[in-house]
Protein backbone atom coordinates (compact mmCIF):
# COMPACT_ATOMS: atom_id res chain seq x y z
CA UNK A 1 0.00 0.00 0.00
CA UNK A 2 1.42 3.37 -1.02
CA UNK A 3 1.35 6.27 1.43
CA UNK A 4 0.56 9.74 0.08
CA UNK A 5 0.62 13.05 1.97
CA UNK A 6 -1.23 16.13 0.65
CA UNK A 7 0.06 19.45 1.98
CA UNK A 8 -1.57 22.86 2.01
CA UNK A 9 -1.44 25.88 4.25
CA UNK A 10 -4.69 25.66 6.25
CA UNK A 11 -5.49 21.96 5.72
CA UNK A 12 -9.19 22.71 5.52
CA UNK A 13 -10.12 22.41 1.81
CA UNK A 14 -7.85 21.22 -1.02
CA UNK A 15 -5.63 18.86 0.94
CA UNK A 16 -8.64 17.44 2.81
CA UNK A 17 -10.54 16.83 -0.45
CA UNK A 18 -7.43 15.17 -1.91
CA UNK A 19 -6.99 12.91 1.11
CA UNK A 20 -10.62 11.81 1.13
CA UNK A 21 -10.78 11.25 -2.63
CA UNK A 22 -7.64 9.14 -2.82
CA UNK A 23 -8.63 7.08 0.21
CA UNK A 24 -11.98 6.29 -1.39
CA UNK A 25 -10.96 5.94 -5.04
CA UNK A 26 -7.70 4.15 -4.30
CA UNK A 27 -9.47 0.92 -3.33
CA UNK A 28 -7.05 0.07 -0.53
CA UNK A 29 -4.01 0.58 -2.79
CA UNK A 30 -3.29 3.93 -1.15
CA UNK A 31 -3.29 5.35 2.34
CA UNK A 32 -3.72 9.11 2.02
CA UNK A 33 -3.17 11.79 4.64
CA UNK A 34 -3.31 15.57 4.66
CA UNK A 35 -1.76 18.32 6.72
CA UNK A 36 -1.00 22.04 6.70
CA UNK A 37 1.78 24.44 7.56
CA UNK A 38 -0.67 26.59 9.53
CA UNK A 39 -3.72 24.36 10.03
CA UNK A 40 -7.04 26.03 10.78
CA UNK A 41 -7.95 23.25 13.19
CA UNK A 42 -11.25 22.58 11.40
CA UNK A 43 -12.50 21.40 8.04
CA UNK A 44 -14.22 24.14 6.01
CA UNK A 45 -18.03 23.61 6.06
CA UNK A 46 -18.17 23.88 2.25
CA UNK A 47 -15.57 21.13 2.02
CA UNK A 48 -17.90 18.91 4.01
CA UNK A 49 -20.84 19.91 1.80
CA UNK A 50 -19.01 19.09 -1.43
CA UNK A 51 -17.70 15.78 -0.07
CA UNK A 52 -21.22 14.81 1.04
CA UNK A 53 -22.67 15.90 -2.32
CA UNK A 54 -20.21 13.58 -4.08
CA UNK A 55 -20.63 10.68 -1.63
CA UNK A 56 -17.05 10.84 -0.40
CA UNK A 57 -16.35 9.68 3.16
CA UNK A 58 -14.77 12.35 5.36
CA UNK A 59 -15.82 11.19 8.83
CA UNK A 60 -12.36 10.76 10.40
CA UNK A 61 -10.73 13.74 8.69
CA UNK A 62 -9.12 16.44 10.81
CA UNK A 63 -7.17 19.63 10.11
CA UNK A 64 -3.66 19.04 11.44
CA UNK A 65 -0.06 20.26 11.27
CA UNK A 66 2.41 18.78 8.82
CA UNK A 67 4.69 18.22 11.83
CA UNK A 68 2.29 15.41 12.81
CA UNK A 69 3.90 13.26 10.12
CA UNK A 70 7.54 14.31 10.49
CA UNK A 71 8.66 10.72 11.19
CA UNK A 72 6.35 9.04 8.67
CA UNK A 73 7.72 7.56 5.46
CA UNK A 74 5.65 8.49 2.39
CA UNK A 75 5.88 7.32 -1.20
CA UNK A 76 4.57 10.64 -2.51
CA UNK A 77 4.15 14.15 -1.05
CA UNK A 78 1.86 16.53 -2.97
CA UNK A 79 1.59 20.26 -2.35
CA UNK A 80 -1.81 21.53 -3.49
CA UNK A 81 -1.25 25.26 -3.16
CA UNK A 82 1.54 27.67 -4.03
CA UNK A 83 1.93 28.93 -0.46
CA UNK A 84 2.69 25.44 0.84
CA UNK A 85 4.99 24.76 -2.11
CA UNK A 86 6.94 27.97 -1.45
CA UNK A 87 7.29 27.38 2.29
CA UNK A 88 10.06 25.27 3.68
CA UNK A 89 8.36 21.91 3.85
CA UNK A 90 9.59 19.39 6.36
CA UNK A 91 11.88 16.70 5.05
CA UNK A 92 10.11 13.37 5.24
CA UNK A 93 12.10 10.14 5.54
CA UNK A 94 12.64 7.90 2.52
CA UNK A 95 12.98 10.56 -0.20
CA UNK A 96 9.33 10.56 -1.35
CA UNK A 97 8.34 11.58 -4.87
CA UNK A 98 7.26 15.24 -4.82
CA UNK A 99 4.41 16.68 -6.86
CA UNK A 100 2.91 20.17 -6.98
CA UNK A 101 -0.66 20.88 -8.02
CA UNK A 102 -1.41 24.57 -8.40
CA UNK A 103 -5.04 24.76 -7.29
CA UNK A 104 -7.01 27.90 -6.50
CA UNK A 105 -8.34 28.26 -2.96
CA UNK A 106 -12.15 28.09 -3.09
CA UNK A 107 -12.28 29.44 0.48
CA UNK A 108 -11.06 32.78 -0.90
CA UNK A 109 -14.02 32.98 -3.30
CA UNK A 110 -16.64 35.63 -2.54
CA UNK A 111 -20.25 34.89 -3.38
CA UNK A 112 -23.52 33.60 -2.00
CA UNK A 113 -23.89 30.06 -0.63
CA UNK A 114 -24.78 28.53 -3.99
CA UNK A 115 -21.90 30.27 -5.77
CA UNK A 116 -19.44 29.20 -3.06
CA UNK A 117 -20.62 25.60 -3.27
CA UNK A 118 -20.22 25.72 -7.06
CA UNK A 119 -16.65 27.01 -6.63
CA UNK A 120 -15.84 24.21 -4.16
CA UNK A 121 -17.32 21.72 -6.64
CA UNK A 122 -15.16 23.14 -9.42
CA UNK A 123 -12.01 22.61 -7.33
CA UNK A 124 -13.26 19.17 -6.24
CA UNK A 125 -13.59 18.23 -9.92
CA UNK A 126 -10.04 19.43 -10.65
CA UNK A 127 -8.67 17.40 -7.74
CA UNK A 128 -10.69 14.36 -8.83
CA UNK A 129 -9.09 14.53 -12.30
CA UNK A 130 -5.60 14.90 -10.79
CA UNK A 131 -6.14 11.94 -8.45
CA UNK A 132 -7.26 9.79 -11.38
CA UNK A 133 -4.35 10.89 -13.58
CA UNK A 134 -1.56 10.67 -10.99
CA UNK A 135 -2.66 7.69 -8.93
CA UNK A 136 -5.68 5.69 -10.12
CA UNK A 137 -5.15 5.39 -13.90
CA UNK A 138 -1.44 4.51 -13.60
Amino acid sequence: MKKVLFLCTGNSVRSIISECLLNQLGHNNFQAYSAGSKPTGKVNPYTIKVLEKNNINYKNTLSKSWDTFIDTKFDTVVTVCNRAANETCPVYPGSPKKLHWELEDPAAFNGNDEEKLNEFQRIFDQIHERIKKEFIDQ
